[in-house]
């Protein structure tokens, strides 16, 4: 009874917003009130409004109203309502780009992120292609850097739920508050959460993961809402088309008062910022990886990826993804030397090989075991072996291929033991020839990478199927 009187009272308070329809009243005051009490600060055991024209509950609303560019009345007239009832992110608002009290901002300029787990509505390649975009578009104008982890501990934990999940921030259903972030800092500090109630598209229908997940990483970085509505950090969501996205000024000025502008390039600082593909960057210190000349020094697959290391950096591609992501091995591998031999993976041990000169290292992840770097010849090679050019494991047959000029030897796991004598490639591998630089198996074709040229090579017909380019993998 003492809820429904307060409900009556300020709707009597309010008289001239409301509908005649008492349980439509009482449906506005809730939604009203649930959404000051969880974006403006209101108490919801605050009940002074029952007596006073300029309680905090009008106050509230009218704070609402200014923020958002309605006509300030402290009523709940149609404007208001229309606006309480649309998709938004799930933290405060205040005014202008803003930061959280304190400034919190990440020490480092290269942070790691991690998606937990994947929404059923998108395959996992493009809610990975998603979460890589709305990173670039902080990266494209900060000196910051993000490398995805697979396992382990990140600065920035992704992941989708529903309701409760705790960290006493629930999420509403279908609708509401869609997604929310925590500013810098240990534990929750930085980690995105999702809705699972809402339906994740990358189109312009049902709620576009890549735009509420740019907004989102505001957060994860520092900034809190902006007023401007054509501002990425405005808190409501808006369709638009994600083919073409420009960060707005005042979220460039925002995010560079935490981190400054990029450190490698000018041209990124311009009034709105179009968002590249990394693989595609003019970055001269990167490989150009759409020019004549590519080559690469190993190629493997990487935890359903493919990784493609020249020099010192290396990109990892998902077969079904347009873009790329590039990084140094160094950030990824601290230990690691650049220009890399060869590299295999072995999926079942969720272990990558990886070979410099006459030693190898054994990396899980972004993570090197123990024990390595060991001598190349701990594999059964004798010691006048000093380099492998590529190599690359077969699990059907339980075998490692390692190329060295125009032989290769292979190793056979279930026997534990390597060829005495190496074989020559032209013999097993009809039409390639030559010293191999690379090799990789991706669904039951072996790509041989040689100079400028890539074959694929159909291993139960023995032979050539195509004749591709060193970057036929990339978007050129």
């Amino acid at each position: 009874m003492q809820n429904f009187q307060f409900f009556l009272l300020l709707c009597a308070t309010l008289s001239g917003a409301f509908p005649t329809d008492t349980r439509q009243k009482e449906e506005d005051m809730q939604l009203i009130q649930k959404y000051v009490e969880n974006y403006y600060g209101f108490k919801k055991y605050d009940k002074s409004f029952l007596w006073k024209s300029n309680s905090s509950m009008i106050q509230k609303i009218k704070e609402m109203q200014e923020f958002f560019g309605l006509k300030v009345t402290g009523k709940l007239d149609s404007g208001t309502l229309d606006l309480v009832q649309k998709r938004r992110c799930g933290f405060p608002d205040v005014a202008g780009f803003s930061t959280f009290g304190g400034e919190p901002k990440w020490a480092n300029q290269v942070l790691t992120y991690r998606i937990l787990n994947y929404t059923p509505d998108l395959h996992p390649a493009d809610v990975n292609a998603a979460i890589k975009k709305a990173l670039s578009v902080w990266s494209s104008v900060t000196p910051l850097k993000f490398i995805k982890k697979d396992r382990g501990d990140a600065d920035i934990m992704v992941s989708f739920a529903v309701r409760g999940h705790n960290d006493f921030n629930p999420f509403d259903g279908p609708g509401g508050s869609v997604a929310h972030a925590y500013a810098p800092g240990k534990d929750l500090g930085g980690d995105a959460h999702f809705d699972e109630d809402e339906t994740w598209t990358k189109s312009t229908e049902g709620t576009n993961l890549f735009y509420v997940a740019a907004h989102e990483f505001g957060h994860s970085l520092g900034l809190f809402h902006s007023k401007d509505p054509n501002a990425l950090m405005y808190p409501v969501y808006r369709k638009f088309d994600p083919s073409v996205f420009r960060l707005h000024q005042d979220d460039i000025n925002g995010i560079q008062h935490l981190y400054g502008p990029p450190s490698n390039t000018h041209s990124n600082q311009r009034e709105s910022t179009e968002i590249e593909d990394p693989a595609e960057s003019k970055d001269p210190a990167l490989p150009n990886t759409c020019g004549p000349d590519l080559t690469f020094d190993a190629v493997t697959t990487f935890r359903g990826e493919i990784m493609f290391f020249k020099d010192k950096h290396f990109w990892r591609k998902h077969p079904e993804v347009r873009t790329a992501d590039v990084n140094l091995i160094s950030s990824f591998w601290p230990r690691l030397p650049p220009s890399v031999d060869a590299a295999y993976e072995i999926p079942e041990k969720d272990e990558t090989v990886i070979f410099k000169g006459n030693e190898f290292w054994v990396v899980r992840g972004d993570t090197i075991l123990p024990g390595y770097p060991q001598k190349i010849y701990t594999l059964g090679f004798l010691k006048n072996v000093t380099k492998i050019d590529a190599a690359f494991y077969n699990g059907n047959e339980g075998k490692t291929y390692y190329f060295i000029a125009d032989k290769f030897w292979s190793y056979d796991k279930r026997r534990q033991s390597m060829d005495r004598k190496p074989m020559l490639v032209r013999d097993v591998f009809p039409g390639i020839s030559g010293k191999i630089d690379a090799v990789f198996q991706h669904e039951n074709f072996l790509y041989f990478f040689c100079g400028r040229k890539q074959f694929e090579f159909d291993p139960d017909k023995k032979r050539v199927t195509r004749l591709l380019k060193t970057n036929f993998w990339f978007p050129c």
